[in-house]
């Protein structure tokens, strides 16, 4: 009955790419001293009587990389985008032109950049667990299916399936991490 046994490694790597992809969204909202748009992604605009990502009441531009601008479609949002910018936390100092908003890059300092990588390094973690969690439900998979009758070759071909899946990934977020310190930690 267990002899065929398939692992769906598809589903374990799709799961994994998620952790990924979560992880990559973090680093991206991580100041690194360099303007981007991405960086605004999780302020939310209390627009309209729910809360709005910024990038569907305005359009943001980058137009020099030391600043993002903000051009807001709706002259009554101005003031809502403008505190939520203020309120996000990301330490942006909005200036106001009319219906758009400046958002000038202050440099980081060091202590500041040592901060963000340890955050980052935060991150990167939570991802690695968000993986190993993944690996543990595939290895479950196998050792049920070795209590349904599995031989031990195809148990140990399996586990070392999802073992090999799981060094990439774990592998592909040290790397990940590595990028985003090297480039937080660029003057």
């Amino acid at each position: 009955m267990a002899d065929d046994f398939i692992l769906d490694t598809d589903d374990l790597e799709r799961r994994m790419d998620g952790a990924i992809a979560s992880l990559r969204t973090e680093f991206a909202s991580l100041r690194t001293g360099r303007a981007s748009a991405s960086m605004l992604e999780p302020v939310m605009v209390d627009a309209y009587g729910q809360k709005t990502p910024i990038n569907q009441v305005g359009t943001v531009n980058v137009p020099e990389p030391r600043m993002v601008t903000i051009n807001v479609w709706d002259k009554a949002l101005v003031g809502k985008v403008e505190k939520a910018i203020r309120e996000s936390g990301l330490g942006i100092n909005p200036q106001l032109n009319g219906t758009i908003i400046m958002l000038p890059i202050p440099e980081l300092n060091e202590e500041r950049r040592r901060e963000l990588t340890k955050v980052a390094g935060q991150y990167a973690e939570h991802a690695r667990v968000s993986i190993r969690n993944i690996r543990r439900d595939g290895m479950d998979q196998v050792k049920k299916a070795k209590g349904d009758g599995l031989s031990e070759d195809d148990q140990k071909f399996w586990e070392g399936a999802v073992q090999e899946l799981t060094d990439k990934y774990i592998k592909t977020v040290d790397e990940s991490l590595e990028t985003k310190q090297s480039e937080i930690m660029q003057v």
